[in-house]
């Protein structure tokens, strides 16, 4: 999915495509503009089928988000979203079903996101945030609430 600012935001969402796997992903992935030819303002989201993108959604209410953010427009940006994304979708997390999905913004200072469904428990996040951190080597990540801007912790 991807957003416009000029509607409102939830009317905005549209739904790009669907895919399984990873090899269905790798045949649409090569058809899309990646995240650094977007135009600011833009996003990209991969979410598990039945998941919207909203911290409403039922999915996202009790959970937070592992968040990744360049202070510009850099040049790994798009190997880093390809990375977290294929991270996703090929299943390489111990706790796999606690992900609804990974989100990247493309502003000034854009960000990556991959959301979770429960912030309860920071040990399980922990474990998410170790393997992000792990897979895609040097970069800031911290985990935050969906309704806070604030870290609760970092890795």
């Amino acid at each position: 999915m991807f957003t416009n600012d000029k509607k409102k935001w939830e009317d905005n969402l549209i739904e790009l495509t669907a895919f399984n796997t990873v090899e269905d992903y790798w045949s649409l992935y090569h058809y899309m503009k990646t995240p650094s030819e977007l135009s600011l303002g833009q996003d990209y989201c991969v979410f598990k089928k039945g998941i919207r993108p909203m911290w409403e959604d039922a999915a996202n209410k009790k959970g937070g988000r592992w968040l990744i953010t360049f202070e510009k427009r850099r040049d790994d940006l798009d190997w880093i979203w390809l990375d977290t994304v294929l991270l996703l979708i090929g299943e390489n997390f111990e706790n796999n079903d606690l992900i609804c999905g990974v989100v990247v913004n493309v502003r000034a200072k854009c960000k990556i996101s991959v959301w979770i469904k429960d912030a309860s428990n920071p040990a399980v996040n922990m474990e998410i945030g170790k393997k992000l951190k792990a897979a895609l080597g040097n970069v800031k990540i911290g985990f935050q609430l969906h309704d806070s801007n604030k870290n609760l912790y970092t890795v």
